[in-house]
């Protein structure tokens, strides 16, 4: 379902106009074509199925409705019984929705938690047992907490499913399947997917009342103002055109495909005189966290993340994705790229590939609906200033320790 004309104000659909006067707050005044679509149905209480490419705004899409519906309800606050659930695939997801959502409860008088592995379940269990309007999870944390008695899911009004499709790629549907069973069948259930393959589709059968879909694009349209390029080169040539980019001014992200390749580059680039921070599943919470805001805040202009970031860096003005280590399939390769030229705004991808790589990567962009522009390069060629313009900047690498001399306090710690 297409929307039939343009809509210029939040307040248009009935968001309450607290909400639209926090999201003008920010400079957000008007709604996105997949915001525009679902407002009507989500506020009006109908199960929705919302489908567009990342980057697209289906957040407020849900978090609007959630929040106005929840603040109308009189329903009491209950100790371990949340009343509305927002299921994200990666902690990283949900922290970005959580800061999203935060200004609107606020205006509300409704209080959220955010709950997800790799930190302490301590303040998460206590957050329950206060009592919490909205809950911002990851299923696997949930469900411990669920099977400890710490958290009830029989006072769920409003159940989100973010990003779906990422969530059946990476295992979760049993998990998710068996918290949605435990939240009453009469909860309006709010579904956003760029995809419906994988498993999604037994989702919507199962759990979802006679869905109002909405597609403000296909899973394989291409964001309009997004450039597409592949930069065929020799393998010994890739770090110093990687270097070249990345030093370019603006916001870039690195993807690589293992863990240990992020680590990797992302000291190369440091060791280049590029300030770079890595993002993967080997770091604990806190380094990710203090990682992601290095790049958020500018401290840093390059991060160097595995899949891991590909649906939950949610960063204004990315200017340049690179796919280090080209993708294997076009999901991937489409949700990597949605880093940039999010919400209208412009941006370029570009897939760095060997000649023997060329072929697989030929196939996976045809795939993704994308037809790049093909450029065999060198280090230093003008193409890499066309991509990555500006004056390039290096800062002074920071050297590296020295092996400690004899009878040094170093050297007698290795002993012991």
């Amino acid at each position: 379902m297409a929307v039939d004309r343009p809509y210029t104000t939040f307040t248009e659909f009935g968001v309450p106009q607290p909400l639209s006067t926090c999201l003008a707050a920010q400079g957000i005044t008007i709604p996105t074509p997949i915001q525009a679509s679902t407002l009507p149905d989500a506020l009006a209480g109908r199960d929705v199925l919302g489908r567009g490419q990342t980057g697209s705004g289906k957040s407020y899409a849900f978090l609007l409705p959630l929040v106005a519906r929840l603040a109308e309800s009189t329903s009491p606050r209950a100790a371990h019984r949340p009343r509305a659930l927002i299921l994200a695939p990666t902690r990283e997801l949900a922290a970005q929705i959580e800061a999203s959502l935060a200004p609107l409860a606020k205006v509300s008088g409704l209080t959220t938690a955010t709950i997800f592995g790799g930190v302490g379940a301590g303040p998460q269990i206590a957050a329950l047992r206060r009592g919490v309007d909205i809950v911002v999870a990851c299923p696997g944390r949930l469900n411990d907490l669920v099977e400890g008695g710490h958290a009830k899911l029989d006072a769920v009004e409003i159940t989100v499913l973010d990003e779906a499709d990422h969530m059946a790629d990476l295992g979760f549907l049993p998990v998710v399947r068996r918290l949605m069973e435990r939240t009453p069948r009469k909860g309006q259930r709010l579904l956003f997917s760029a995809t419906l393959g994988g498993g999604v589709d037994v989702l919507v059968r199962q759990f979802m009342n006679r869905p109002v879909t909405h597609s403000v694009d296909t899973a394989l349209s291409p964001v309009s103002t997004m450039e597409h390029h592949v930069l065929q080169l020799r393998q010994e040539d890739r770090l110093p055109v990687l270097a070249d980019l990345a030093s370019a001014p603006g916001r870039t992200i690195v993807f690589t495909r293992t863990k240990h390749g992020a680590k990797k580059l992302a000291r190369q680039l440091n060791s280049s005189g590029i300030p770079a921070v890595e993002l993967h599943g080997n770091l604990a919470q806190n380094a990710r966290n203090r990682n992601l805001q290095a790049f958020a805040d500018g401290t840093t202009g390059t991060l160097v993340a595995t899949d891991i970031a590909a649906r939950g860096i949610h960063v204004d003005d990315v200017a340049l994705v690179i796919h280090a280590d080209p993708p294997t399939e076009y999901k991937a390769y489409l949700h990597r790229s949605g880093r940039t030229a999010r919400a209208g705004a412009a941006g370029k991808v570009v897939t760095i590939a060997t000649d023997e790589q060329l072929h697989d990567v030929r196939s996976m962009t045809k795939k993704a609906g994308v037809t790049p522009t093909t450029t065999r390069v060198r280090p230093g060629d003008t193409i890499l200033s066309t991509l990555a313009p500006g004056v390039r900047h290096r800062v002074e690498p920071a050297p590296t320790p020295g092996p400690a001399e004899p009878g040094s306090p170093t050297r007698r710690r290795r002993r012991r």
